[in-house]
């Protein structure tokens, strides 16, 4: 029955994750072609509205993505408590894909981008996977695709995403306040404290992580990571499963349902259609070709799908883990392609690699042309494999 339980979340997971990158991709879309119309000054000076101090594109990127952090560190921690991730076999062939998938887009990256210094600080930006937008396109195929892959595609995602999150607080961080960093220790301390002494109430966890996200905002790491510090102290509860259907047990499966909705159906849409509209004025091939601009899109269209297919290729013959069952390698390289969408996670630490309107620019287009070309051929494979079939 916990298994069965189990299986579900996971399965209501996918779905949610799979219809919200269907509306992320209408946003973004939508956000490139406003961008690109008579309203695109309109477009701008909103983003660029002063409230509260913040500039309203700041509030999105720094405040409303800290809760598709929080998300995040929810899911990753659940997927390894209790999912997916919970034990090596299982860990094993996600791991190994979703570190191949971030070791050679990086050294695609670095190759192209060598003989240009102040390019480096891009090197991260491919690296990353979208798994709404990922998921989105693997579910226009509904049930003919196994659910071994779906399971793969997330669990990799999953696994990439904790990569991305170390890259962005390792290789990110700036200006670092030492004041501002210790009464961030010290809440960070206190929600730990809360776990360890088994307090369930979301209440004193919620208010300690927004003035987490008060102190890390002006600490110098970026202020998002506040939310998957407060995921990993939120407690699980040690019966959350039996309980999860009548409401009682686990304040992270409670915590996670409620944000579900709104990250994927309003954080990331926003996030989507604020960060995607990049102006085509100008654009030309010369673009796509500059080192910063290929690196990028090289990176997520070739990095990715090479990256993972070895890992999974050393995987399968060593026997340190075993495909996804039902699934042939044309589909799983399907799979691969479609971890070149990299989108979210990848124009995010754009940003915090550029500051500069020239560098945020290119980058925004090479993420868009990576992503649409990966999500295209991801997809053009799938279809001919059923048509095959």
């Amino acid at each position: 029955m916990v298994i069965l339980r189990a299986r579900t979340t996971f399965q209501r997971f996918v779905e949610s994750e799979a219809s919200g990158g269907v509306v992320l991709m209408a946003s973004a879309a939508l956000g490139l072609v406003v961008a690109n119309s008579a309203f695109a000054g309109n477009y701008t000076e909103l983003l660029h509205t002063k409230v509260g101090g913040l500039h309203v594109l700041h509030w999105i990127n720094d405040g409303l993505m800290a809760l598709f952090f929080l998300l995040v560190g929810l899911e990753i921690k659940r997927e390894i408590l209790a999912g997916e991730l919970d034990s090596w076999p299982r860990r094993a062939l996600p791991f190994m894909a979703a570190l191949g998938g971030m070791i050679v887009p990086a050294v695609i990256f670095f190759a192209i981008n060598w003989r240009t210094p102040d390019t480096w600080r891009g090197w991260a930006i491919p690296t990353a996977t979208d798994i709404a937008f990922a998921l989105g396109v693997l579910s226009l195929f509904g049930s003919r695709i196994p659910n071994s892959l779906k399971v793969f595609l997330t669990s990799l995602a999953i696994m990439d995403d904790l990569g991305a999150i170390l890259i962005i607080a390792l290789f990110y961080a700036a200006d670092l306040s030492t004041s501002a960093l210790g009464v961030a220790a010290l809440l960070t301390a206190a929600l730990f404290a809360l776990n360890w002494f088994g307090i369930m109430r979301l209440a004193p966890y919620l208010l300690l992580g927004v003035l987490l996200w008060g102190c890390m905002l002006f600490s110098g790491i970026h202020a998002t990571l506040a939310g998957v510090v407060l995921a990993m102290t939120i407690p699980v509860g040690s019966s959350a499963d039996e309980n999860r259907d009548n409401g009682a047990g686990s304040p992270l499966h409670h915590l996670e349902d409620a944000l579900g909705p709104w990250v994927a159906f309003l954080v990331l849409p926003v996030f989507g259609f604020a960060n995607a509209g990049v102006s085509l004025a100008g654009a030309s091939l010369d673009t796509l070709l500059a080192p910063l601009s290929l690196g990028i899109a090289a990176g997520l269209f070739f990095g990715k799908q090479i990256g993972i297919m070895i890992s999974v290729f050393i995987a399968s013959r060593t026997g340190l883990a075993d495909l996804p069952a039902g699934a042939s390698w044309r589909e799983i390289y399907g799979v691969a392609l479609l971890c070149g969408i990299g989108f979210t996670m990848s124009l995010f630490i754009g940003l915090l690699a550029f500051a500069d309107a020239e560098h945020e620019a290119m980058t925004k287009l090479a993420v868009l042309a990576g992503s649409l070309l990966s999500a295209f051929a991801g997809a053009a494979i799938l279809i001919r494999r059923k048509a095959a079939a």
